[in-house]
């Protein structure tokens, strides 16, 4: 086996590629972001690496990738799933795989702390790949923080030329990291990129979409052909601003995405249907009852009389996006909107219900990226007018 050099030439999605003691770990926000937050939620996040995968040309017919992941442990509540590493060849699924070996994370939901403990390096290895020259894609664990260790093949490998795909840059919230999803590429903005034929950059942050100034100047400096923006069910979530923060926050966040990308496509997306929170606003509380049981599911702790003083509840984020945007795009025919609800509304929670009441499971996220992509990327949809850099 030869022992491949990991470069940024051969790993796509990450913005930064940190060097540890051990390797190499992928980041989707840089430094002088996270130097701009203490929060936790967000420094998990944004380390799982969602929509980060190594892309290489060779003919080798097997490869070996060490890493060591962190796996989450939360206290009281059910097990996670391991993560799961994807193979793509040429573009179709060849395999998967998963690790029992890492450092693990333990949080206690109740009391806020958390303890982690380092863990030993552990290997996925995929064999009896064709003997021709071919793309190879290993798609990172989308929920698991992954350093990346050593990466061999037994042939030469090689970056993969520019195809001359456009990229599609994308912000959300836990939904578009991917939470629920079985694996990297069934995340919905995976399968919506692979749809649309496009280079993904997901910036969907668990619980960290709150229109952080830090966040919207990465949008801004991140050279990209489309932009989405999935915006609102955090805010809420966290309980986070009052409608009269909202409306000058989400101006300024589009205002510093445009001083980058003054002509890019950019569509705003607001929240998917969620009924809790539809007419309650936050915050968001896990429910013990269900915890008890060995459930996790999660409710609406706010009061909808609330919404008087200014609380914030999907249909008011709704409202306030759409007029947003529209006042906006008399001068600047490139912004769109998309209510989220388009993707998932009523009809699609009666077949496809939230099994945790906030997060969509594998075949709610294919339904959301077959809709997303069928209305993006429609002959007349918004991200048809995008040229290629």
């Amino acid at each position: 086996m030869h022992t491949v050099a990991l470069t940024a030439g051969l790993i796509r999605g990450a913005l930064e590629l940190e060097p540890t003691a051990r390797g190499l770990l992928p980041h989707r926000l840089p430094a002088r972001a996270r130097a701009q937050c203490a929060d936790p939620q967000l420094a998990l996040a944004e380390s799982q690496p969602s929509g980060v995968r190594l892309v290489f040309r060779t003919r080798a017919t097997a490869v070996e990738l060490d890493t060591v992941p962190t796996k989450r442990v939360y206290t009281g509540a059910p097990p996670r799933p391991a993560g799961v590493y994807e193979l793509l060849v040429d573009g179709r699924p060849a395999g998967s795989a998963s690790l029992t070996e890492g450092d693990t994370l333990t949080i206690d939901l109740a009391t806020g702390s958390a303890e982690h403990r380092p863990g030993p390096v552990g290997t996925v290895r995929f064999a009896g790949l064709p003997d021709s020259v071919k793309d190879v894609e290993i798609w990172l664990p989308h929920n698991e923080t992954t350093e990346l260790v050593a990466l061999r093949a037994d042939a030469p490998v090689e970056p993969v030329p520019d195809r001359g795909r456009r990229v599609w840059l994308h912000h959300g919230s836990s939904i578009s990291h991917g939470s629920d999803a079985a694996s990297p590429t069934t995340t919905w903005p995976a399968l919506a990129a692979s749809l649309g034929g496009v280079e993904l950059i997901n910036l969907g942050l668990g619980g960290s979409a709150l229109l952080d100034p830090f966040t919207a100047r990465t949008l801004r400096d991140t050279p990209a052909d489309l932009i989405s923006v999935k915006l609102g069910i955090n805010v809420v979530n966290t309980d986070l601003m009052r409608l009269r923060a909202f409306g000058p926050a989400v101006h300024g966040f589009l205002d510093t995405v445009r001083e980058g990308h003054p002509d890019t496509p950019l569509l705003v997306v607001s929240p998917v249907l969620c009924p809790m929170h539809e007419d309650t606003p936050g915050p968001t509380a896990m429910d013990p009852a269900a915890l008890g049981e060995g459930r996790l599911r999660y409710r609406a702790a706010g009061d909808p009389a609330e919404r008087a003083a200014g609380k914030l509840t999907l249909g008011v984020v709704r409202e306030e996006l759409a007029r947003i945007v529209r006042e906006r795009a008399a001068e600047d025919p490139r912004l769109h909107y998309l209510d989220g609800r388009e993707l998932y509304g009523e009809s699609d929670f009666g077949e496809l219900p939230l099994p945790d009441g906030l997060h969509p499971d594998t075949a709610g996220h294919r339904r959301i990226g077959e809709r997303f992509a069928a209305l993006a990327f429609a002959p007349d949809g918004p991200f048809t007018a995008g040229p290629a850099a």
